[in-house]
């Protein structure tokens, strides 16, 4: 009778759909050079594939992902899987010297991750140094069998990612940058899926030209994989609807322009007009600026064609071509309007659980700084001025990477050299924060993380600074999805701004514009043991030191602790 029992409930086990379970999809990645030519200039580049950008990689919630990534270039190499939760699976998270040390030249590894409670845009991108510069692609997660979008369901899907091009060698420009203290060159065109487009020298050939048919509905999965630039983003003569940020569903709403920073995802419906319009529309982005600093500030079009009717005579090339009107690049008063319509769609199937109670409240200042001239023979910098070189941090701590990876470090119990856990609630010395900065701009360097104890749920203010210019700042979290529960300009108010904190529907997301010259508050429940990294996703100032880990210890319960490290997990 067990027996049989037995054998019973295993063939319903097997007659489940799949979606039951979600099945197990195995990708490899062959990172190697790969000479591209763009605005006239061929270079040889770090690839996925020998595709610029990568390929796409589709899975569905409930998936195991094992992606195999092969390192045929002399650069190291780790890739990380932007939005990803990772739940007790840190050792695939990606970032070089915080999870895992990188991938050396000849070697592999493998990804192992299931993807739990998640479905949307996401991305995947290199973790070391500047080379997610060309390393990038969409990693796109659907709905489980049968579960439906909470929106009208699109003719079709098309990814859009934004990136910049560089003609120099962005490894090159960083080691410059790094050596003489001053801003790195910028890059020479933003691209929309590798390619810059018509309004840019020896460009025209190189355009993304997205063909739909009239009367049709277009799911557009926005990515802005650009290295230093948040984005305007607008198609001429047409309104989209925001569903989606972050791979996380908002209340739907209509808006002729995007902002999207660094790191972010943004899905839009596009519905295009009722009948033929005989002309073609320019679909451009351009930067949202705050900082000081010099920025390319040229704009990437591609171009929205419609189907010709059947008996259409006119050519393409002969129809009229409209053009957008993007906000101006520092418009600061838009970015805002179009982050306050930003709501989680709290629906019964998907709840924003925002937690109510906080259990730790931290406040941390985000900005730039300086430090010394390193420089022998009292060479002068290029920095601020010429005794000091740019440098940025987390409450005036400017994180310096290990050399061993602080999760291994953290699980083998051998972090004695290599970090330390004091990382401070608040800055140690305030001041005005956004008013006049401090005569002395001098950051402090150190390996310093935060540790929580499973399931402590924290709030986090994040406060930008005026030191060498107030800028937004977006800050990427690793492991988590957080709730922005408030935002504001000027200083924060511990008394006054937290009677305002929306904790009914905020938007959910894992990457944050903290304000130019003011703050961002957000709440998250720490219920992931492992090392999670915390950067803003401008990679300037990633490479200047504004970036700082937290250290989530492992709950009581089995399913509350980090899984062990993988057989083939790469050696410093």
């Amino acid at each position: 009778m067990a027996s049989w029992l037995l054998f019973a409930v295993f063939s319903c086990v097997l007659l489940l759909p799949e979606s039951a379970f979600g099945i197990t999809r195995h990708y490899t990645l062959d990172i190697k050079m790969h000479n591209v030519t763009r605005l006239c200039h061929t270079k040889s580049l770090v690839s996925v594939n020998g595709k610029f950008p990568g390929p796409k990689i589709i899975a569905r919630e409930g998936d195991q992902l094992l992606i195999k990534v092969v390192n045929h270039v002399p650069n190291n190499i780790s890739l990380h899987w932007h939005g990803i939760r990772q739940l007790r699976s840190g050792w695939a998270d990606g970032p070089a010297y915080i999870t895992q040390c990188p991938i050396q030249t000849g070697q592999s590894y493998v990804y192992n991750y299931t993807i739990v409670g998640q479905r949307g845009t996401l991305w995947y991108h290199a973790h070391i140094s500047w080379l997610r510069a060309t390393v990038y692609g969409p990693l796109i997660i659907l709905p489980k069998h049968g579960v439906p979008y909470p929106f009208p369901k699109p003719h079709k899907e098309v990814p859009m990612v934004f990136g910049e091009w560089f003609n120099a060698d962005t490894e090159a420009i960083i080691r410059q940058a790094t050596l003489t203290g001053g801003g790195p060159n910028v890059s020479d065109a933003y691209t929309i899926n590798g390619l810059p487009g018509p309004l840019y020298n020896c460009s025209a050939k190189d355009t993304f030209r997205l063909r739909v048919k009239p009367g049709k509905t277009y799911l557009l999965r926005i990515i802005n994989a650009a290295l230093n630039d948040e984005l305007f983003f607008s198609i001429a003569n047409h309104t989209v609807t925001v569903v989606e940020a972050d791979a996380i569903y908002v209340k739907p709403f209509e808006t002729d322009t995007i902002l999207i920073a660094p790191g972010q995802t943004t899905n839009v419906l596009l519905k295009t007009k009722p009948s033929y319009p005989s002309a073609s529309f320019f679909m451009t982005a351009r930067p949202y600026a705050t900082g000081q600093g010099t920025f390319d500030n040229t704009t990437v079009a591609g171009i929205l064609e419609y189907e010709q009717p059947k008996h259409g005579k006119t050519s393409i090339k002969n129809l009229p071509l409209f053009t957008p009107v993007l906000p101006a690049l520092n418009d600061t008063n838009y970015a805002t309007k179009f982050s306050n319509k930003l709501r989680s769609l709290n629906s019964q199937k998907f709840p924003a659980n925002v937690p109510q109670k906080v259990d730790r409240k931290f406040f941390f200042t985000v900005g730039l700084g300086t430090n010394p001239c390193n420089h022998k023979n009292n060479q002068t910098c290029q920095g601020p001025t010429n005794t000091t070189m740019f440098a940025a941090s987390i409450s005036n701590i400017s994180f310096t990477l290990p050399t061993k990876a602080l999760l291994q470090s953290h699980y083998s119990g051998q972090s004695n050299g290599v970090y330390s856990s004091n990382f401070p609630w608040n800055p140690i010395v305030p001041f005005n924060y956004t008013g006049t900065p401090p005569n002395n701009t001098m950051v402090s360097t150190g390996t310093n993380l935060m540790v929580l104890r499973y399931n402590t749920s924290v709030e986090l203010v994040m406060q930008d600074t005026s030191i060498l210019g107030a800028e937004s700042h977006p800050l990427h979290l690793h492991g988590f999805n957080f709730f922005v529960v408030g935002q504001g300009f000027g200083n924060f108010d511990p008394n006054k701004d937290p009677k305002n904190f929306n904790l009914v529907d905020p938007i959910e997301r894992n990457t944050v514009g903290v304000p130019s010259g003011g703050w961002a508050a957000i709440r998250f429940l720490a219920d992931n043991p492992g090392v999670w990294f915390m950067h803003c996703h401008l990679e300037v100032h990633t490479s200047w030191g504004l970036r700082m880990a937290w250290l989530v210890l492992d709950g009581d319960k089995p399913n509350q602790k980090l899984l062990p490290p993988p057989a083939d997990l790469p050696k410093c």
